[in-house]
């Protein structure tokens, strides 16, 4: 199977997975493929139609990124099976998705599992709490992610 939808899920769909979002699709095209749709979502409802949160837009378009449009939405059933690809931000949401019925394998997997350095530490922590430094250093994280999961989908 051709990966080609990928969403990212973390808990509102305000910092970590629309950040995520914009990475991956960013880093895809600045290396001409794989053709990717790459949205993201949230386990829960608390921020849904909301914009991402402003520190994480600030963390991605001071590392060069776009601005992007960002409206939070809620992971449900019916749009993970649309999926080809489910990435959780950390072992909650992995949990959160195989309730909603996700299978293990390829269709779910956990971002940092596609960074060699994580060495084990494989959630992203949450900086909804934090400052501004926080969201940087997610962003790292995110950015270790995405790198070794573009990889991941252009390999044959």
């Amino acid at each position: 199977m051709t990966i080609r939808r990928v969403c990212f899920v973390c808990t509102g769909n305000i910092c970590r997975s629309p950040m995520a979002e914009v990475v991956l699709r960013t880093l895809a095209e600045r290396a001409g493929g794989p053709e990717l749709v790459v949205s993201s979502a949230g386990t829960g409802d608390w921020h849904v139609g909301s914009s991402m949160d402003p520190r994480a837009a600030a963390a991605l378009v001071a590392a060069g990124y776009p601005d992007h449009p960002h409206v939070a939405r809620q992971m449900d059933r019916t749009s993970l099976e649309h999926q080809d690809l489910v990435v959780a931000l950390d072992r909650r949401h992995l949990e959160a998705l195989r309730a909603l019925g996700a299978a293990p394998g390829d269709h779910l997997a956990l971002l940092r599992s596609f960074d060699p350095e994580a060495r084990g530490s494989l959630d992203v922590p949450d900086p909804y709490y934090g400052q501004p430094a926080d969201f940087t250093a997610c962003l790292a994280l995110v950015e270790a992610g995405c790198r070794g999961l573009l990889e991941h989908l252009a390999a044959p």
